[in-house]
C-alpha cells in the first residue's frame, strides 16, 4: 500500500474485538501501540492494514530520572503525569530505542510505522501548556557548540545570543533522529509508510513553540516522513470541534507541498470534530479516531464514520 491510498481507522488496542466490522464501516487501517503481534496478526487475517505507533522520546521519569531534560535554570524540568521529550544526550536511552524499532522491523512487516514524540519536552495536549525552554544540560549545550560554532556556555547566554540558532539546532537534531529511524524501516521495508505524529500547533502559535520547544519543523521532517499527523484532540486542548477543519485549511501555509497530512481526532470529540474535519474543502489523507473502539462497537455511531469516510473519500477522487 502506498500514500497515494489513504487510510483511514481508530488508534487503539481496544478496538481489535471490532476489526471485523471495520470494512463495513469505511475503515481499512488499525493503529495500535508498538510491534504488537496480535494485532499484526488480525489485520492480516481481515485485511485491514497494519499501523505501528513507535515510541521515540518519551519515558517515566520517576523510574528513569537521568531522562529529565535541564530547564533553564539548570535544574530538571518540571514535568506532570504526562510528558515527552527527553534529554538527547543520554545514549544508553538512544540505543534503547533503536534496538527496539529493528527487534520489530526484524519480525513483522506492518504497512506503516508512525514515529511519537519525536519532539523536545513538553505535553501540548490541555487549554495551558506549561512551556519550557530544555535540553540545557552540558553535554547538550556542548554538542550545539560544535554543530553550530557559537561559544556559549549556560541557558542565559543561549538564549540571549543565539535564541534563533538554538531553535534551529534542536530542530536539526530532531530532523536527523527521524532520518535515522526512517532509513532502517525503509531498509527493512522499503515500502513501509513513515509517518510522525506532530504537535498540532501553527508554526506562529505560542511565540513560536512549534519549532521553539518541541523543535518540529515541517520542512526539515518532510524528507524523511511521508505521512504527518497532527494530534487534533479539541477538548482535551480547549478548542472547537472545528479546529481539525481549520488545522487542514492552514496546512498549506507551512506544510510543504505534495507532503500529506492525516489528522488524528479524539473520539472523545466524536461525532462533531469527524463531521467537521469531512466538511473541509480538502480533508486530508485519510484520519485516525484516537480511542475508537466505543464508535466501532455502536452500529449507528460506526454509521457516522462510514458516512464521513465516504465523503471525505470523495473529495479525494475529485481532487
Amino acid at each position: 500500500m502506498s500514500t497515494a491510498d489513504p487510510l483511514f481507522g481508530p488508534y487503539g488496542s481496544s478496538a481489535l474485538p471490532y476489526i471485523d466490522r471495520f470494512a463495513a464501516h469505511g475503515a481499512n487501517a488499525f493503529w495500535f501501540y508498538g510491534f504488537d503481534a496480535a494485532a499484526i496478526e488480525a489485520c492480516e487475517q481481515h485485511g485491514v492494514a497494519a499501523c505501528v505507533e513507535f515510541k521515540t522520546f518519551r519515558a517515566d521519569f520517576d523510574a528513569r530520572p537521568e531522562l529529565i531534560p535541564i530547564g533553564v535554570d539548570g535544574q530538571p524540568i518540571r514535568y506532570g503525569e504526562l510528558v515527552q521529550g527527553v534529554c538527547l544526550s543520554q545514549h544508553e536511552f538512544l540505543a534503547e530505542t533503536e534496538a527496539n524499532l529493528l527487534d520489530g522491523l526484524r519480525r513483522f512487516a506492518p504497512t506503516g510505522i508512525w514515529l511519537d514524540y519525536l519532539t523536545y519536552a513538553g505535553w501540548f495536549e490541555t487549554p495551558e501548556p506549561d512551556l519550557q525552554e530544555s535540553c540545557f544540560c552540558p553535554a547538550c549545550i556542548a554538542d550545539f557548540c560544535a554543530a553550530t560554532g557559537i561559544d556559549a556556555t549556560t541557558p542565559q547566554q543561549i538564549l540571549a545570543t543565539a535564541a534563533g540558532a538554538w531553535t534551529r539546532h534542536k530542530c536539526e537534531r530532531i530532523a536527523g533522529f527521524a532520518a535515522h529511524y526512517a532509513a532502517l524501516i525503509k531498509a527493512h521495508h522499503p515500502e513501509c509508510i513513515v509517518g510522525a505524529y506532530m504537535c498540532p500547533w501553527t508554526p506562529e502559535e505560542y511565540d513560536g513553540a512549534l519549532a521553539r520547544i518541541f523543535a518540529q519543523d515541517y520542512h526539515l521532517l518532510a524528507p524523511s516522513i511521508d505521512i504527518f499527523t497532527p494530534l487534533i484532540y479539541a477538548t482535551k486542548s480547549g478548542r472547537p470541534p472545528t479546529w481539525g477543519r481549520d488545522f487542514l485549511t492552514q496546512a498549506p501555509a507551512f506544510i510543504p507541498a505534495g507532503k500529506p497530512v492525516q489528522l488524528i481526532l479524539d473520539a472523545l470529540d466524536f461525532p462533531e470534530s469527524l463531521l467537521a474535519t469531512a466538511e473541509a474543502q480538502q480533508p486530508g489523507w485519510g484520519v485516525q479516531l484516537f480511542g475508537g473502539a466505543h464508535v466501532f462497537a455502536d452500529a449507528e455511531r460506526a454509521a457516522i464514520i462510514a458516512r464521513a469516510v465516504e465523503q471525505m473519500r470523495g473529495k479525494g477522487d475529485a481532487a
